[in-house]
């Protein structure tokens, strides 16, 4: 049996979306009823829906990473009788995928010249919303309420670590068909709204963190914000301005195959307002006998 990963093209990191993404697509392409008498393609389709049956179940998918069964979903040392574990719809299909169904209609309507229903029958168009999404939500994920502009009330939900530019599709909650057509989709629309503290790149999210003076230079135990709420965090002592540390896990949560990201505070030292005389005395006179320098020589013509 050839590596899942191959066969659908995938990393090995890749997220769940993506090996769903990379499944439909090749299985329009590949299925026997679009190529019948094929045999090439029909042993091409067999060896995509074992693959698939492999990673879209984190379990299996996960013993597959660790070695522990090939890429026939056997355990290593043993063979199984057939090269797809577990059942499958009529058709050739998993039966384990929410989306087999919008697959299989798919399919029927390439079959009949784009259409699964009489003559003059149509789906309904998609309908869509442009949906702004506080920054926390998106990260944690939330339940929303949208109303469309046909007046229709969606209940959403927003799933953790969703990003700007994502779109959720709600199955049927377009515009009505014709003849008999089913309705078109809902498609939601993310635009993830930027927060006062927090900023995300990848999986990770960077804050700063106001310190004083005397917790940069003497060191100190102080609270600092995360996504996931407050964590007590240790300044070292004589730390500078612009010093980073990370927080393990305190990112983005994991999600399918990704890792749980981390949470990085950048510090930032601020001086008493308005300056406090007596920290001006001190800093002229030591100065004077521990002046140091913090500023490469500037080359000028």
């Amino acid at each position: 049996m050839k590596d899942p990963y191959d066969v659908l093209g995938l990393r090995r990191t890749a997220p769940a979306d993506e090996i769903k993404r990379a499944y439909r697509k090749l299985a329009k392409k590949l299925h026997p009823d679009m190529n019948p008498g094929n045999k090439r393609i029909e042993q091409q389709f067999k060896e995509l829906t074992a693959a698939y049956e492999i990673l879209s179940d984190p379990t299996k998918r996960a013993r597959f990473d660790r070695g522990e069964i090939d890429a026939s979903g056997a355990e290593r040392g043993f063979r199984q009788s057939s090269p797809r574990g577990g059942g499958a719809r009529p058709g050739g299909f998993p039966d384990d995928d929410v989306f087999v169904d919008d697959l299989f209609a798919d399919l029927m309507r390439a079959r009949r010249g784009g259409t699964a229903y009489g003559t003059g029958a149509a789906k309904g168009g998609d309908a869509t919303f442009a949906l702004p999404v506080p920054f926390l939500e998106a990260a944690l994920g939330a339940k929303k309420r949208v109303t469309m502009g046909d007046g229709k009330v969606l209940d959403i939900t927003v799933p953790p670590g969703i990003e700007s530019g994502q779109t959720l599709r709600l199955k049927g909650q377009g515009h009505p068909g014709k003849g008999g057509a089913p309705a078109g989709d809902a498609l939601i629309e993310i635009t993830v709204q930027p927060h006062d503290i927090f900023t995300r790149k990848d999986r990770d999210i960077h804050a700063e963190l106001a310190v004083s003076l005397p917790e940069a230079v003497l060191g100190a135990t102080v609270t600092a914000p995360t996504i996931h709420g407050a964590v007590t965090l240790k300044v070292p002592a004589g730390s500078n301005n612009g010093t980073k540390m990370r927080l393990r896990g305190k990112g983005m949560a994991p999600q399918g195959a990704a890792a749980a990201g981390d949470h990085y505070v950048t510090l930032r030292i601020v001086l008493p307002e308005p300056p406090d005389p007596e920290l001006t005395q001190f800093l002229e006179t030591w100065s004077r006998k521990h002046g140091y320098a913090v500023r490469e020589k500037i080359a000028t013509e």
